[in-house]
C-alpha cells in the first residue's frame, strides 16, 4: 500500500484572537455571591448563557404574558404535586400568573389526597405484594364520583373535582390546585388514560363517565390553546400524556381557524424526552414562537422559575415596563 505524504505542521496558518468572533465573553460569567444576598442578587449573578439565560428568558416571557393579559398554561404530571409544589402553583394562580392548568389523571388523585388528608403517595412495592396498592376507599369513591357528576352535569373532570372538593369543605382544600381553580373559575382540566390510575381499579369506576368528563376537558383545553398567541405554555413533568394531548388540542384549534401561534413553549423535567421536545417545544413553535427546554429536578426548578417571575414582575413595575 502506498504511504500517504508526510504532514508539515510548520506550514499551518494561524489567526489573531482579536480578529475572531467568540461565543463566550467574560461579561457573561457568574458573579460570586456574599452571604445574605437577595433573590434579585442571585439571578443577576447567574452566568448569562445556556440554561441560566433560558430560565430568565422563560421568566420574562411569563411576566410579559401576565402584564399583557395573555395566557400562561401550566401542563403537568402528578410528580410536581408529590414533591410539594402545590403551594407555589396555587400562589401563581391566585396572583394571576397561571391562567390555566392541565394535568394527567394521576394529578387528580394526589391533589384530592392532599386536600383531604394532607398526605399522599404510598409504597407501591410493599402494597403490590398483597394486592392492596391503590385500593383506597376515600380516593376511589371521591374521584370516581367527581367523574360521574362531570358527565351528568356536562362539566369537565377538573372543574367537577375542584367544585366537589370545595363543596365537601375538605380540610386542606386551600392548598389544592383544582379546588383553587374551581373557586377562581380558572380552566383546570384532567386528561385521563383509562386503566393508568389507581381509581380505575375501584368498584365505583365508570369508564363511560370518565371518558365523557375527560373528553369535555379536551375541548376546554382546546379553547385555552386557541388563545395562546403571545402567551406561554409550560410542560412540567409529563413525559407522554400532556405532550400528546397538547399537540392534538393545538391542531384542532388551528383547524378551527384560530391562529394559536407566536407563543413561548417550554418543557421542564429531570431528563429530556422525545415527546415533550417534539410535541411541546419544537413542532408547535415552527413558523413563529420560541421553544425552551430546561432540565432539572422539579422541586428546585419550579421554585427558581417562580422566584424569577416575581423578580421580573417587580422589575417591570405596575405599568409593565422594565425599570432599572
Amino acid at each position: 500500500m502506498k504511504q500517504p505524504p508526510k504532514i508539515d505542521p510548520s506550514r499551518a496558518r494561524t489567526r489573531k484572537l482579536g480578529a475572531l468572533k467568540r461565543t463566550v465573553r467574560k461579561s457573561q460569567f457568574a458573579t460570586p455571591l456574599k452571604a445574605g444576598a437577595t433573590m434579585r442578587d442571585f439571578f443577576a449573578a447567574l452566568p448569562g448563557m445556556l440554561a441560566a439565560r433560558e430560565l430568565l428568558d422563560l421568566a420574562r416571557a411569563i411576566a410579559r404574558a401576565r402584564r399583557a393579559g395573555r395566557p400562561f398554561l401550566l401542563m403537568m404530571g402528578a410528580h410536581p404535586l408529590k414533591v410539594g409544589l402545590a403551594p407555589l402553583i396555587v400562589a401563581m394562580m391566585r396572583a394571576g400568573t397561571i391562567t390555566a392548568v392541565a394535568a394527567n389523571g394521576a394529578a387528580a388523585i394526589h391533589d384530592f389526597e392532599l386536600a383531604f388528608a394532607g398526605r399522599t403517595s404510598e409504597d407501591v412495592a410493599a402494597e403490590l405484594v398483597h394486592g392492596r396498592f391503590g385500593m383506597v376507599e376515600e380516593t376511589g369513591a371521591f374521584v370516581n364520583e367527581a367523574a360521574r357528576i362531570a358527565a351528568r352535569d356536562g362539566l369537565g373532570f377538573g372543574a367537577a373535582l375542584g367544585r366537589e372538593m370545595n363543596r365537601a369543605r375538605l380540610r386542606y382544600r386551600s392548598g389544592s390546585v383544582f379546588a383553587t381553580a374551581a373557586a377562581m373559575a380558572l380552566p383546570a382540566t384532567l386528561h385521563v388514560t383509562i386503566g393508568a390510575d389507581i381509581v380505575h381499579m375501584h368498584p365505583r369506576a365508570d369508564g363511560a363517565a370518565i371518558g365523557a368528563a375527560s373528553m369535555a376537558d379536551f375541548h376546554r383545553l382546546t379553547a385555552v390553546v386557541a388563545g395562546l398567541a403571545r402567551g406561554v405554555v409550560l410542560n412540567l413533568g409529563s413525559a407522554v400524556v400532556m405532550p400528546e394531548v397538547f399537540l392534538k388540542a393545538l391542531n384542532l384549534a388551528r383547524n378551527l381557524g384560530h391562529g394559536a401561534r407566536n407563543f413561548t413553549a417550554a418543557d421542564m423535567d429531570f431528563v429530556r424526552q422525545y415527546r415533550p421536545r417534539m410535541n411541546v417545544v419544537e413542532r408547535p413553535t415552527r413558523g413563529g414562537g420560541r421553544g425552551l427546554m430546561l432540565t432539572g429536578h422539579h422541586e428546585l426548578m419550579l421554585p427558581l422559575l417562580a422566584a424569577a417571575v416575581n423578580e421580573e414582575l417587580a422589575r417591570m413595575g405596575p405599568r409593565g415596563r422594565a425599570r432599572g
